[in-house]
């Protein structure tokens, strides 16, 4: 690097520094926008020009110096008063300070680069990375890889996907926001409206202590703005590739029973899996009026393909959906703006699925075809925003959105095979449970029903005011949420599992049967297609102001409100005007900005899922029989030709026709709802490193699940008297708040009259919720000079209660606030404890250096802790408890675990210690040539170590239902940290 070079990086640097120092303004921070704020003398005229469209803007200084640009696009901007200029650069959510009051120490331009500058307006938990440095950073392309590098997340479950935990919260408590409309998705908060990565502008992460404009989130909020168009045309291609031949293979994992050869020998077989991602973009933008009219566009193609091995089946893919995004901007004056984004990202993928010939295991090699299908995911979003700076104190902001989302639909519908019956055999020797006979879904959707589909349509409106040394800002938003959803039953109407037969006596379902015995359970499920909304609503109010000239008050009011209802459009959960206070403040120590004390508390309630109205206020049938049979089969369908002597009654749970909604919910139910404390200390180091240690404490005041138990309500009714009450007039599970009494509409008397009536816990004898997150986290940051730039932060953190959050990361299952954790008290015993998201110690490290002025090296490094280990088993109920017919299909879910003698015993969240540490290292190398000005050719190596330490253990200690030993398998690896993997990119700008 030229000293030339350096002495400008140093000269901007030390500008930065000096213009947050010399700041005490308020910074506005929104949803898709930025400010300046500063100090001058009083009654001075500033102006700001965006360097990239032309915007202009400007206003006076109030009667103590201080002025405020608010609503301002992110990008350059110059910055003029009393003759002197600044340039600074806008991100989104921040406030970039900069002051032309008579002591400063420089007049110079100042131009942005990669330093953060102490903002002693702010009390919120924020990181913000350009699209520039997330193209620097060895990183996946995807927003929760990017969120990861913030202090205080780590990886969620697997089974989740790549969602990362923020805080402590499950992957399902965070809000998602593009361009200032909220995409989350609302049926399962499990994803988000998607965004092509190359399309990202900036992204923000929120952490915590989040401002009353946002809401509905207990976790983090992920911000993202698009590209835009400039007064510059410029157009950009690219190519990213990650061979599956550079790739490293996964690692298997062998059975503590199995055999070679045979098709128990692996209980996890990766190594054959195979994965290749290409994907392909052209972009451009550039001013169709000059200063008022922008465009920009992105065209995304892909070739994605893979090939996934099994015992033995298989399955080949390939997904070469077509994507993109197109912004507009109008200036329709300086003052007025017009914003209108649409986004496409549907995927749709192509399946094949092989069967090996018989005895053949393990092979990775795909066998015969079996049956070819698509599936779609995603849908479109369309986005308006407008912004009025009305007059130089008030400005308002007015965004409409809508997204739709198409969930897993499979065609040609009916698939092949939907006619045969779902069949599989369970070998009671090997506990292998083997899929045969001619069907391919395990559930069949209703015909001519069309796609899962999902749709939000919301509208927002937030405006600013400025009254002397208050500043105002209020706003409300609306959004309704729809979800359609088919009805399904299983297969062929029926789910038929053979047991082999055993050469001792046995006994099913209460029945003695003799050895070598043919069983077969018969089971059958069914539940109806509806459409269903969840209307959320809220408005805010919040005021910063300046008490002392170094100390800044932030106070804020949400009110929330929830409305879910049912397929017949009524209400079963009706929350209104919940308050979420937040208060904070700001404490410049030493009055220049060269260290700060902050502290923030609030409030935050999350809405209930979309899910909760289909599984709770809609009905499933299911009944569970045993025959005996001659053990003949159809030689197609593998079902058993006639079934035999019937073992034992029928088991049914769950109903046939939608629950009363006022029998679905407490009354007296109030939505999840946590409050948080954070207090924090900020100071520069030196001209080019800052550093930073904050304390963070989480607690869910109200926690949110259902319950499914029978015999606490039959207990209630015998004690009140009532003799002719019917536990099958209940709902099939109750949503309440665990560990409060529960209000709710009985039919008590059995005379089809519902009745207000209140259960005590008592009866129930459920824990109140519990979760709670500790945390000290140490951040670092060197700004870039002399070649090399890096961040770096450490946290100690403690996650423990007795419920992870709305999902449970054992059973990974898509339905928030409905998990196995509260259905009844066996599920709570012993439950209290660190959590799948506990880590205590995270370490994280990136950065980058030049090695010369055409080449940089980067890298990316993640040491953490493990997470608890338990041990999960069936629950605990006897056969001729009458909670068995209720629960035993559920999973092995509960910490009644069997133990090496086959013994039932309590055990403990936790109590089996941990997973190991990981370590990963992922390192980039970027060569932009003289030669080819524009052209970057990138390789990114992931895992560059290979590390495959455990990542999850199987904690399954029950073997099944039926067997009363202990899994063999217990505590062998399940899962490991993602093999190596290579990312070559081409890029060329002009």
């Amino acid at each position: 690097m030229t000293q030339q070079k350096l002495k400008y990086l140093r000269r901007s640097a030390l500008a930065i520094f000096i213009t947050a120092a010399l700041s005490q303004n308020m910074a506005y921070a929104d949803l898709s926008v930025g400010s300046i704020f500063g100090q001058t003398d009083t009654g001075v005229t500033i102006s700001v020009k965006n360097l990239e469209t032309g915007l202009k803007r400007e206003l006076t200084s109030d009667n103590s110096g201080r002025f405020n640009f608010s609503q301002l696009p992110s990008g350059r901007y110059q910055v003029v008063a009393k003759g002197v200029t600044r340039e600074v650069v806008v991100g989104i959510g921040t406030g970039t300070p900069v002051s032309f009051s008579d002591d400063a120490m420089e007049r110079i331009s100042v131009v942005g680069s990669t330093i953060s500058p102490i903002d002693t307006s702010s009390v919120e938990s924020s990181t913000v990375f350009t699209a520039a440095q997330m193209e620097r950073l060895p990183i996946g392309r995807d927003i929760s890889d990017v969120a990861l590098l913030a202090p205080g997340t780590v990886r969620g479950d697997s089974g989740f996907g790549k969602l990362a935990s923020f805080g402590g919260s499950s992957v399902a408590e965070n809000g998602y926001y593009i361009n200032g409309f909220d995409v989350t998705n609302a049926r399962t908060f499990l994803s988000y409206g998607r965004v092509p990565f190359d399309a990202i502008g900036e992204q923000e992460i929120k952490t915590g202590g989040f401002g009353a404009e946002y809401g509905r989130a207990l976790g983090g909020v992920v911000n993202i703005v698009t590209k835009r168009g400039t007064n510059d045309w410029k157009f950009n291609g690219s190519v990213v590739w990650s061979p599956s031949d550079l790739a490293a293979s996964g690692k298997d994992v062998i059975s503590r029973t199995g055999v070679a050869g045979e098709r128990s020998y692996y209980s996890a077989y990766r190594s054959a899996d195979q994965q290749d991602e290409l994907s392909y973009s052209i972009s451009g933008g550039g001013a169709i009026l000059q200063d008022k009219l922008f465009f920009y566009g992105m065209l995304e193609g892909k070739k994605d393909s893979f090939d996934s091995y099994g015992t033995d089946r298989s399955t080949a893919g390939d997904n070469s959906s077509p994507n993109g995004l197109v912004k507009f901007d109008w200036y329709i004056t300086d003052n007025h703006i017009l914003e209108v984004t649409g986004i496409r990202n549907v995927e749709k993928t192509d399946y094949v699925d092989y069967l090996n010939p018989e005895d053949r295991y393990f092979t990775g090699q795909h066998g015969n075809e079996r049956v070819r299908y698509t599936e779609r995911n995603g849908g479109e979003i369309l986005i308006g925003k407008y912004t009025g700076n009305l007059t130089e104190d008030f400005t308002i902001g007015v965004l409409v959105g809508r997204l739709t989302n198409d969930s897993g639909y499979i065609t040609p519908d009916p698939l092949a095979g939907d006619e045969c019956p779902l069949v599989d055999v369970y070998d009671q020797d090997t506990d292998d449970v083997i899929d045969v006979g001619c069907w391919n879904n395990i559930n069949v959707r209703s015909l001519a029903f069309g796609p899962d589909n999902d749709e939000r349509k919301a509208l927002r409106f937030d405006a600013e005011w400025r009254i002397g040394e208050h500043t105002l800002r209020f706003g409300y938003d609306d959004e309704t949420f729809t979800s359609r959803i088919a009805g399904a039953e299983y297969s062929g109407g029926v789910f038929y599992r053979r047991y082999t037969p055993v050469d001792f006596a046995d006994r099913w379902n209460g029945v003695d049967i003799p050895a070598d015995a043919h069983v077969v359970r018969k089971r059958t499920r069914t539940s109806p297609s509806g459409r269903y909304e969840v209307k959320n609503s809220a408005f805010y109010i919040e005021d910063s102001f300046y008490v002392t000239d170094s100390v800044m008050i932030y106070a804020g009011l949400r009110s929330e409100s929830f409305d879910n209802l049912n397929a017949d459009g009524v209400s079963f959960v009706d929350a209104k005007n919940m308050i979420a206070p937040r208060l904070g403040f700001v404490w410049d120590v030493n009055g220049d900005a060269s260290s700060k004390l902050y502290a923030n508390a609030g409030r935050y309630y999350i809405p209930i899922a979309a899910n909760t109205n289909i599984r709770a206020s809609n009905w499933q049938y299911v009944t569970t029989e045993y025959y005996l049979y001659d053990g003949l089969v159809d030689p197609a369908t593998q079902a058993p030709l006639q079934l035999g002597d019937k073992l034992g009654s029928t088991l049914t749970s769950g109903r046939n026709t939608s629950p009363d909604p006022a029998t679905v919910a407490s009354a007296n139910l109030e939505p999840m709802m946590q409050d948080e404390l954070i207090l924090g200390y900020q100071r520069q180091l030196s001209d080019l490193w800052t550093g930073g240690v904050s304390f963070i404490y989480r607690e869910v005041k109200n926690g949110v699940d259902d319950y499914c138990g029978r015999q606490a309500f039959i207990n209630f009714a015998d004690d009140q008297g009532y003799s002719d009450f019917d536990a099958d007039s209940l709902a099939t599970c109750i949503i309440l708040n665990p560990g409060r009494d529960l209000e709710m509409d009985m039919d008590v008397a059995g005379d089809g009259v519902l009745k207000r009536v209140t259960v005590p816990n008592s009866y129930l004898q459920l824990d109140s919720y519990k979760r709670t997150y500790q945390a000290l986290e140490f951040n670092v940051e060197r700004a870039s000079d002399n070649g090399w730039y890096m961040q770096g932060s450490y946290v100690w953190a403690k996650s423990q209660g007795n419920s992870e959050g709305l999902v449970n990361s054992w059973l990974e299952s898509e339905s928030p606030g409905l998990t196995n954790d509260f259905d009844h008290k066996v599920f709570v015993d012993g439950t209290d404890g660190y959590l799948s998201n506990d880590r205590r110690h995270t370490v994280k490290l990136f950065g980058g250096y030049e090695l010369t002025e055409q080449l940089e090296i980067s890298a990316n490094v993640l040491v953490q802790s493990g997470r608890p280990v338990s041990c999960f088993g069936y629950p605990p109920f006897a056969e001729d408890d009458p909670e068995y017919e209720v629960f035993e299909r559920y999973a092995a879910s509960s910490l009644y675990c069997r133990n090496a003698t086959g013994e039932q015993e309590l055990t403990q969240r936790g109590q089996f210690g941990r997973t190991p540490w990981t370590y990963s290292v992922n390192l980039g190398l970027s060569y932009r040539p003289d030669w080819a000005k524009g052209l970057l050719l990138q390789a990114n190596v992931f895992n560059v170590l290979n590390m495959g330490r455990v990542t999850e253990y199987n904690e399954k200690g029950d073997l099944s239902l039926e067997d009363a030993g202990q899994n063999p398998n217990f505590l062998n690896d399940q899962n490991y940290q993602s093999p190596r993997s290579v990312r070559l990119t081409a890029r060329y700008s002009f």
